[in-house]
């Protein structure tokens, strides 16, 4: 039976008080304290009200994330160790139920129609040009394409929240000043708020339970938190709603811990339940094996997937990096979409939302174009055009891009296919046919001829280095060699470099083997040829790439580390 949730009576947004009904009384109450500098305005953003509410949300899941981030690693290992990924046999009956369906864009004004996203962090003037760019829906990222500076975290809540206002404004240093086209929420792009993952935990905000143990805040906790309590209501008031693109889950037991949190905000802040709406990025392996399971524990919020394609890259390494040469991967550039098993995930993806009556977001190309340079222009808009189509006709119901000029690209290719429509979310994809072997075949992309070559190393060394340098100087979207770069597309740098090393790869022009030596040499050498403008973080980024590349250890995340060690604390992480 489709789930239908009616659309919130509009009210006037007011300041928050988090409930204390009986049962939210019957929790131990902790505490969250600011322990990072305070800069201008970052008192309206972090209001005691607020920490109260990020406090309930720690006393009542901080635990239980802990104890699924230890499930993930084990789960990790066991693949890497020959486990292979399955569909659980557990759940077979939610997949095998045809009656249920996603709350998906019913009731959620603006979500309706979604054929193109435009991404981007949550800065004053990345927040005005992504709402005045004409896309139908922006993603505003607080996760890849931002560093989690102390500045970012709480500055970009403050673009949020003036934006949501039609408040919000920006001088450059330059003098150039940006004002949003319009003041009415509805007459721009509908925002979907990513907050960071599950793994990242925030160090400037400091939880104590009820046990009295002081420990960092959830990175996810406090981003979502933050953005809810201050603007659910004025987003309802204004003709939108809380939306949300929730990154890098790993399993449905995960997905359920949001579920839980989105009912205890709604709750505590007399939000009607069903308000929110997520959309779930598919960018784990593991996740690829549980689409289903993950609709059914969000469904009466949930409003998507998307395939989020670089991740989902990263993720298959990092799963099968000890497992030998016949899972390595070849260089980046030669992995595209058209990949056997990068086929089966998208095409599973798509029949798996379009059964639930969920949208279907296809991921982003990397190609941008260079408003100086034709030629780079022309590819980027050839490659996306190419991209788009493919999605469009797979019966993806949207996609993403990076750059305002792509916007008129892609939503070409879904005109062409959607027409008046606003989705395609009624086309069942009956003929896909999707198994294990399928989404495991990694092999296959190597069987087409694909290798790995000199090149493919320096540029995995190069672009990693160059842009852990921008993340540690507080910027986590960086146009690198004519491509939009996140963490995502670095993770898959460095993790390459550490596969091809452990499985003794050699690359294909000149027979030569990946060891640390030759890798180090590549260091050294790309470390000559870079700039060393005022404020660089280069070698702090090479110390970080060393890191996570050559150690015999894998990190999980190479942001752990580097945000611990390198960015808090920093010029960059100031007010």
């Amino acid at each position: 039976m489709t789930s239908t949730i009616d659309t919130p009576a509009p009210r006037t947004a007011t300041a928050h008080t988090v409930a204390t009904s009986a049962a939210f009384d019957a929790v131990p109450r902790g505490s969250v304290r600011v322990t990072g500098t305070l800069g201008d305005r970052y008192d309206e953003i972090l209001t005691p009200e607020a920490l109260d509410f990020l406090a309930l949300l720690h006393d009542r899941f901080a635990a239980r994330r802990h104890r699924l981030l230890t499930e993930r690693e084990q789960r990790r290992e066991e693949i890497s160790s020959g486990v292979d990924p399955d569909f659980r046999a557990a759940t077979r009956p939610v997949r095998d139920d045809p009656q249920w369906r996603v709350a998906g864009s019913a009731g959620a004004p603006g979500l309706e129609d979604r054929r193109v996203e435009i991404t981007g962090p949550t800065d004053p003037k990345m927040t005005i040009n992504a709402l005045n760019s004409g896309a139908k829906v922006w993603l505003a990222d607080a996760e890849d394409a931002s560093s989690p500076t102390w500045r970012n975290v709480v500055e970009g809540q403050l673009a949020l929240h003036d934006a949501i206002r039609g408040t919000l404004e920006h001088t450059n240093a330059a003098g150039r000043h940006y004002t949003l086209r319009s003041s009415h929420l509805t007459d721009l792009p509908t925002i979907v708020f990513r907050p960071r993952g599950w793994h990242l935990v925030e160090k400037h905000l400091r939880y104590t339970g009820a046990d009295g143990i002081t420990r960092c805040t959830s990175g996810a906790l406090v981003d979502f938190g933050l953005y809810f309590f201050h603007n659910a209501a004025e987003l309802i008031a204004r003709g939108r709603g809380p939306y949300f693109y929730l990154p890098k889950l790993e399993s449905y037991r995960e997905a359920r811990l949001w579920n839980e949190v989105f009912e205890t905000a709604q709750e505590a802040l007399d939000i009607p339940r069903g308000t929110i709406r997520a959309t779930v990025l598919i960018e784990t392996l593991p996740a690829a094996f549980e689409m289903e399971e993950i609709l059914h524990e969000l469904r009466d919020h949930c409003a998507g997937l998307n395939a989020g394609r670089w991740d989902y890259l990263f993720s298959v390494i990092k799963c099968f990096r000890s497992r030998g040469e016949s899972y390595v991967l070849p260089d980046r550039a030669q992995v595209t979409m058209t990949a056997p098993f990068m086929r089966a995930y998208t095409e599973l993806l798509v029949a798996t939302c379009h059964k639930r009556g969920a949208h279907a977001i296809g991921g982003m190309s990397a190609f941008i174009p260079d408003r100086h340079d034709p030629e780079v222009t022309r590819r980027a808009f050839e490659k996306v055009s190419a991209d788009k189509r493919r999605e469009a006709g797979d019966g993806f119901d949207g996609s993403w891009v990076a750059h305002p000029d792509l916007i008129p690209v892609a939503k070409a290719e879904f005109d062409a296919v959607l027409g008046a429509a606003p989705h395609q979310v009624a086309r069942l994809r009956d003929d896909v046919r999707v198994g294990r072997h399928e989404l495991l075949d990694i092999a296959s992309v190597g069987r087409a001829g694909a290798t790995v070559t000199s090149d493919g190393l320096r540029a995995n060394v190069s672009v990693a280095i160059r842009y852990i340098d921008s993340w540690l100087r507080g910027t986590g979207a960086a146009a690198l060699d004519s491509l939009m770069e996140d963490a995502a597309t670095a993770e898959i740098s460095r993790s390459q470099v550490w596969q091809w090393i452990a499985a003794g790869t050699r690359t294909a022009d000149d027979g030569r083997r990946i060891t640390r030596d030759r890798v180090e040499a590549l260091i050294l050498d790309v470390l000559a040829d870079l700039p060393r403008p005022h404020g660089h973080r280069i070698d702090d980024a090479a110390a970080v790439f060393r890191s996570v590349a050559l150690s015999d250890d894998f990190p999980s995340f190479l942001t752990l580390g580097a945000y611990s060690q390198f960015l808090v604390g920093s010029t960059a992480d100031q007010p």
